[in-house]
C-alpha cells in the first residue's frame, strides 16, 4: 500500500527543471471557430487508444485560444517536422495572427486549418475533456489521418525546440558479412 505525502509535494520550479530533461514531440492543434482559424502549440500530445482511435493533449486553463477551440466541432493535429521550430514558436506566442504569412495552410475536408509541410495530419472529433490541475485534458476521436513521410520530428527539450538525430542501427548478426 502506498501512502501519500502531501507535505512532500515538489515546488513548481523543481518540477519544471525535472520535466525539462524529457523530450516531447511538438504538434499544433488547429480548428475553425465561427469561420475564424484558431490554433496553439502543444508538447503534451499523446496517443491514447487504438480501438477506438483516440489521441490527447493538454491545454492551460488560462489559454485564450481554448474557448474557441472548445467551440469547434472538430480539430486537426498537425505533427511538426524538425524544420518547423519557427512555426511552433509562432503558434505558442500571444497577440499574433498565427495564420498570417509566413504560415502556410489550407482548409481541411471538414474546415479545420491544415498546416503545410507537416509530417502528418490527424482530423479529430471532440471525445472528452477533463479538468486536471491547472490544465484541461482534451481527448479526440481520430476521424482521418494523413502521413506525408517519415521525416524527422520536431522536439521540445530543455525549454527549446530541437531535432531528433537517430543513433546508427546496429548490424544484426544475420546481416553481417565475412568470417565469424
Amino acid at each position: 500500500m502506498t501512502e501519500t505525502l502531501p507535505d512532500r509535494v515538489i515546488g513548481a520550479d523543481g518540477y519544471r527543471r525535472a520535466l525539462a530533461v524529457h523530450a516531447a514531440g511538438v504538434v499544433i492543434i488547429t480548428a475553425q471557430s465561427d469561420g475564424i482559424p484558431v490554433g496553439l502549440t502543444a508538447t503534451s500530445f499523446s496517443s491514447v487508444s487504438l480501438d477506438p482511435p483516440l489521441v490527447s493533449f493538454y491545454v492551460d486553463r488560462s489559454s485564450t485560444t481554448w474557448p474557441r477551440l472548445r467551440a469547434a466541432d472538430h480539430f486537426a493535429v498537425n505533427v511538426l517536422a524538425s524544420d518547423q521550430a519557427e512555426l511552433a514558436a509562432r503558434f505558442a506566442r500571444k497577440d499574433v495572427d498565427r495564420f498570417a504569412e509566413p504560415t502556410r495552410w489550407r482548409p481541411g475536408p471538414l474546415g479545420a486549418p491544415l498546416l503545410q509541410d507537416v509530417s502528418a495530419h490527424l482530423v479529430c472529433l471532440p471525445h472528452q475533456t477533463v479538468d486536471v490541475g491547472d490544465h484541461i485534458l482534451v481527448v479526440g476521436l481520430v476521424a482521418e489521418a494523413s502521413v506525408y513521410g517519415p521525416g524527422r520530428p520536431l522536439l521540445y527539450h530543455q525549454g527549446g525546440f530541437g531535432r531528433f538525430i537517430a543513433h546508427p542501427r546496429p548490424v544484426s548478426s544475420s546481416r553481417r558479412r565475412g568470417p565469424r
